[in-house]
């Protein structure tokens, strides 16, 4: 399922997510900028777990933190930015300016050393916005379970729409994510499916939903 929109209107400027997408917007540009060179610029500016450890220290949070504006291409960023746009701005609202830039900075934190941890000998670069995301998604879904996602079932020609709840589509999301990540580990075969770091997704979202309340401005603001 793809979301369209959801129905709780945001009472302040997302200036925050903005700001996020544009910067990510930009960082991609930069990156097309390198032309044949951009496999090593996602190299050096991405995370990668097998040398994280060995490179702990300020360096390593600096690739934590430029990890999460990368993008390896147009349909990456554009899913990532899609979804943080849709979810993104009530969460905003939520929580405030500032309380929801740390929020998604630090559940950024928790997703890149989720996927560190479970895959740590990857010489794949991780980048991307979607583990911070994925800690967005889970503090919508715990500040506005009740809320209606507009959503597209894509089946060719009977391709649908439909109004779901948001505990629905983003627990279905959540558990779609886990099962792939745990998918390898049963097969013993740890390692990245397919380019994605869905255990990063999974801690993500995890963080997220967990400290969604402590970044909380305690005003009752949505359904």
């Amino acid at each position: 399922m793809f979301p369209i929109r959801d129905n709780i209107e945001s009472r302040s400027l997302p200036l925050i997510t903005w700001v996020i997408i544009a910067l990510n917007v930009l960082v991609f540009l930069i990156e097309l900028s390198a032309g044949s060179g951009i496999e090593s610029f996602l190299q050096n500016y991405g995370l990668v777990p097998a040398y994280f450890f060995s490179h702990l220290g300020f360096g390593a949070g600096l690739h934590v933190l430029s990890s999460m504006f990368l993008h390896a291409g147009w349909g990456h960023l554009i899913g990532n930015m899609w979804f943080l746009y849709i979810f993104g701005d009530n969460v905003e609202d939520r929580m405030g300016h500032l309380r929801y830039l740390a929020f998604y900075l630090i559940t950024g934190l928790c997703a890149a050393l989720t996927q560190t941890f479970i895959t740590p000998n990857s010489q794949i670069a991780m980048v991307g916005a979607s583990g911070a995301i994925s800690g967005v998604l889970g503090a919508y879904m715990l500040f506005y379970p009740n809320a209606r996602v507009l959503t597209v079932v894509p089946a060719g020609s009977y391709s649908r729409s439909a109004e779901v709840p948001a505990i629905f589509f983003l627990g279905l999301w959540f558990v779609m994510q886990l099962f792939t990540g745990i998918l390898p580990i049963a097969t013993g075969v740890v390692q990245d499916v397919g380019g994605v770091a869905f255990w990063a997704h999974v801690g993500g979202f995890i963080s997220g939903a967990l400290l969604a309340k402590l970044f909380d401005r305690g005003e009752y603001r949505g359904k």
